[in-house]
């Protein structure tokens, strides 16, 4: 589940001197002026939450919460609770009542991204809330009151054309497209590319305690001539990279990762899966340039606990999910397939169990372990193999 509330007085980040950033600033200038409704479109990882913390902090509910709810990161069977709550036996596990997300929310603003992986059932609920204002707790066999928030939705989907084919309802879409906000991509952000870049290294640098690398002139134009399919994300992830690196030199053309060149034939979806890929149902490590997990894996190993370096980054939207399966691959990996010793091994006391692996299900990123246990114990016969004296028998593991 992914689920930020808070007030948070920092303005939010939204640089770019490009003509079509300056659009968008205008565009959110003139939405904070208001309390209607605002659809923010864009592809995956442009930035539609800042610019929806920015319509919150340039608005009259700049004092109020902010609550951001990922809605493909909640169960559809879960999201009707989550957003409005449940009364006490209304499902198996409700033991008492429970107030919604929403009500976290009152006077504030509701974030509700990736609209458009709701299922048609939530949107027909939505679609109630968004016309009567009316919180029903599941449930409950009637409203329990209204609730005073500015709703603002994004979503990478192109909601026209799900409505064509049936999956998204024309009324919601009218009722929650009163004002639109188009982000751009990175690659139609001209220079941007650069000045985001020189941010992205610094944050990184002073997070790992590690020197904020420059680049040759010669790199710089392969960046700036790159697509950046996965946009303002995948950037930060590079920049993370080239500061793992570590090089005192300024970096060069030959450092940049293979998917920036331009012959290169790897695509975003590629380059954003995690440092992990299964041959033959068996997981390996990929191998190449240093990668986030490395750094991450690091401090861990340094003593710091997975809480810090790991879940809080990844909950700021700093890790990506491809990170986050990287670590947990890499221990299962050394653990042999046990998720009880990797919490151990992440500095984590035993009692975080549950919850440690309740995060890595809500997330997805709870590997199948027989295949770790598997090579564990293959690994071991071998070694009981090799290590066997003259005439002797090997101790077989099974």
């Amino acid at each position: 589940m992914t689920v930020r509330a808070g007030q948070d007085h920092g303005a939010p980040l939204l640089l770019g001197n490009s003509s079509r950033m300056k659009a968008v600033r205008a565009d959110i200038e003139s939405a904070a002026q208001t309390d209607a409704k605002v659809l923010i479109t864009g592809e995956t990882g442009v930035g539609k939450e800042v610019v929806a913390r920015s319509i919150q902090m340039s608005s009259a509910r700049r004092d109020r919460p902010f609550v951001a709810v990922n809605c493909s990161g909640i169960p559809e069977t879960l999201l009707e609770s989550e957003l409005f709550g449940h009364t006490r036996g209304s499902f198996t596990g409700a033991h008492r009542d429970r107030a919604g997300i929403v009500r976290q929310a009152e006077h504030g603003t509701l974030f509700l991204d990736e609209l458009g992986e709701m299922s048609l059932r939530m949107q027909a609920v939505l679609l109630r809330f968004t016309e009567t204002g009316e919180i029903q707790p599941v449930g409950s066999e009637r409203p329990t009151g209204r609730a005073d928030v500015r709703l603002i939705t994004a979503t990478n989907r192109d909601l026209l054309a799900q409505i064509a084919a049936g999956a998204f309802r024309k009324d919601l879409y009218y009722r929650l497209n009163v004002l639109t906000i188009q982000v751009p991509p990175l690659r139609e952000r001209g220079d941007d590319v650069l000045l985001l870049l020189e941010h992205y290294l610094e944050q990184a640098a002073l997070g790992y305690d590690l020197t904020r690398p420059t680049l040759t002139a010669d790199a710089s134009q392969l960046l700036l001539a790159y697509g950046w399919p996965g946009n303002v994300r995948q950037l930060r992830n590079v920049a993370e990279r080239f500061v793992l690196l570590d090089r005192r030199q300024p970096l060069t053309p030959d450092d940049l990762p293979a998917e920036v060149l331009p012959d290169s034939r790897a695509s975003w979806s590629e380059v954003d899966q995690p440092a992990v890929r299964v041959a033959s149902g068996a997981p390996v490590a990929s191998e190449g340039a240093a990668s986030v997990g490395e750094g991450l894996w690091q401090r861990m190993r340094s003593g710091e606990d997975f809480w810090h370096v790991v879940q809080r980054p990844f909950k700021a939207r700093q890790l990506t999910r491809a990170d986050l399966l990287e670590i947990v691959d890499r221990g299962l990996r050394e653990t042999g397939g046990s998720y009880r010793e990797m919490v151990r091994l992440f500095n984590l006391p035993p009692s975080d169990y549950k919850r440690f692996h309740a995060f890595l299900y809500q997330q997805g990123c709870n590997l199948a372990v027989h295949e770790y246990r598997r090579n564990s114990v293959d690994r071991a016969h071998v070694a009981k193999t090799d290590h066997a004296a003259p005439g002797e028998e090997p101790l077989v593991l099974g």
